[in-house]
């Protein structure tokens, strides 16, 4: 692994203890949502952000989500985790993404939608969404991290002028040694992230293995809503490719993609 990268991720500073204990809780199969809604009451951080994406038409709640109850209710325990660590870390990093040639809103909503997106994509099939409810928040962070490292070595201007849609993972190899998703194994490794999210992130850009469908389910998500270009009919298109290869649920991706592309543009 590049030095550079390295000593960036060692310095990432420990998420917060509430995220740590909402993962234990949404890992244990004896835990409750009750349980759940204890931790999540304790950070009003945390509640204020969660009622907020609660009640975004993003999501298509009919309803006005007023109480934390009603919230993790509604979203369950392994979205919750997501939107819980998707917000820490938004608080925790330092986002300059200027070597891609986007900024820290882009990165938001661009994470935000996957989210919504795959949330609706799996509504029927909820037994992927422990995984994908958490890292389609997170199929970028590694950039930050690169980023930062090219920024810090002078060479961002170059890397961006070098960077394409469709060389991404080659041009980062060149500038850095690794790729955006083996940066996040990494950043999953240091901060004690399960096994299941580390994996299944790691092989995005060659799923493989166990969670061969959840990696591919990001990759799809990656393609789809680029964080370079953001959704147009060529990702669209593109994106579908990579679930039919891998026996996705492309009915339900199409309605997924109706539903929260689409009806936004």
């Amino acid at each position: 692994m590049n030095e550079h990268i390295f000593k960036e991720i060692k310095s990432l500073p420990p998420l917060p203890k509430s995220i740590m204990e909402i993962q234990r809780i949404t890992n244990d199969a004896n835990s409750s949502i009750s349980d759940l809604v204890k931790v999540v009451k304790e950070d009003p951080m945390l509640t204020a952000n969660l009622l907020k994406a609660a009640n975004s038409p993003l999501y298509g709640f009919t309803k006005q989500i007023k109480s934390v109850d009603q919230a993790v209710s509604l979203f369950g325990m392994a979205t919750v985790k997501g939107f819980a660590v998707s917000f820490a870390i938004k608080n925790t990093l330092k986002f300059d993404l200027s070597a891609y040639g986007v900024d820290e809103n882009r990165f938001h909503d661009v994470s935000t939608k996957r989210n919504a997106l795959v949330l609706y994509w799996y509504k029927k099939n909820r037994k992927y969404l422990d995984i994908l409810a958490t890292n389609s928040f997170l199929i970028d962070l590694g950039a930050v991290v690169i980023s930062l490292v090219l920024k810090k070595l002078g060479k961002d201007n170059e890397f961006k002028s070098k960077l394409t849609i469709d060389n991404r993972n080659e041009i980062e190899k060149e500038f850095v040694g690794m790729t955006t998703a083996e940066v996040n194994a990494k950043i999953f490794t240091h901060w004690g992230f399960s096994e299941d999210l580390t994996l299944s992130m790691k092989n995005i850009d060659a799923p493989n293995g166990t969670y061969e469908k959840e990696s591919a389910s990001l990759l799809s998500l990656k393609t789809l809503i680029n964080l370079l270009n953001g959704f147009n009919e060529e990702n669209e298109k593109k994106a579908i490719k990579i679930a039919n290869k891998y026996n996705l649920d492309t009915d339900s991706l199409n309605v997924a993609i109706a539903l929260i592309l689409k009806g936004n543009d």
